[in-house]
């Protein structure tokens, strides 16, 4: 299975970049599935004008983005707070492709405060269903990111292990529950 992380903060130091890091090493580490990361800083797309609707649709500095988004079988927003909702350039990135029916979408959010980014999580369970993909209920919310993961993605809070352990048990069971047989 082919599962995309879009990581959707345009910061160039974005500190919840740690957790999509750590997400896509735990997952090559303990599965088989292919994993990358989506990151919209590498992606200078514009305000939404048309949807790119194939990969021959694509204009070709886009092409290699739709490759992947066509291709993936399963996605993982990962997401900062922005002022009660996700970041705006993630879903400006979605806007650009076609709906992605059938495919299972985990949630992570992530702020350096108490609450984890909590608010953001409840804005992208109303996004997915427009996207006509499937949310997994299980979501990981990750409060004092900072704390929890270094620079390079490793886990620094061993008390959150069950957490991501939760989170991704669930999202693959769905993920590979929704893959046709």
């Amino acid at each position: 299975m082919q599962i995309e992380i879009v990581f959707g903060s345009p910061r160039n130091n974005s500190i919840t970049f740690r957790l999509a890091l750590h997400l896509k090493k735990y997952l090559l580490q303990t599965t088989q599935h292919q994993v990358g990361i989506i990151d919209v800083r590498e992606w200078n797309l514009p305000l939404l004008q048309n949807v790119f609707s194939s990969v021959e649709n694509t204009p070709d500095a886009f092409k290699p983005l739709a490759q992947r988004i066509f291709a993936a079988d399963a996605f993982i927003f990962v997401t900062p707070e922005y002022n009660g909702s996700y970041s705006p350039a993630l879903q400006n990135l979605m806007d650009h492709f076609p709906k992605q029916a059938h495919k299972a979408f985990g949630v992570v959010t992530a702020s350096t405060g108490a609450l984890g980014g909590i608010r953001s999580s409840q804005q992208l369970l109303l996004l997915i269903p427009g996207l006509f993909g499937i949310a997994s209920p299980y979501m990981l919310i990750t409060p004092f990111v900072d704390k929890k993961f270094d620079a390079e993605g490793n886990l620094l809070d061993d008390g959150f292990k069950k957490s991501v352990d939760s989170f991704l048990s669930e999202f693959l069971w769905l993920a590979n529950s929704l893959q046709p047989k």
